[in-house]
């Protein structure tokens, strides 16, 4: 299990190493969502808003059914 979030500490990040620990073949990811990351009371610029994180949902399961895994 990996926490992308924690592990780039930048929004902007946080999809790419997603991707790419579900193509390493990680179980699980700790993803921090927050719908205004701006006033969040920490991790604010890690944060990704929820409407990015169901995107990002739909484009880790194209990653895993090309590494032949499933979310």
């Amino acid at each position: 299990i990996v926490d992308p979030s924690h592990a780039t500490g930048r929004w902007g990040l946080v999809g790419s190493a997603s991707k790419a620990t579900i193509a390493a073949g990680a179980d699980g990811l700790i993803i921090e969502v927050h719908p205004n990351p701006e006033e969040a009371l920490s991790d604010g610029e890690q944060s990704i808003y929820p409407e990015n994180f169901g995107k990002l949902m739909v484009e880790l399961r194209r990653v895993a059914a090309a590494v032949d895994r499933e979310i």
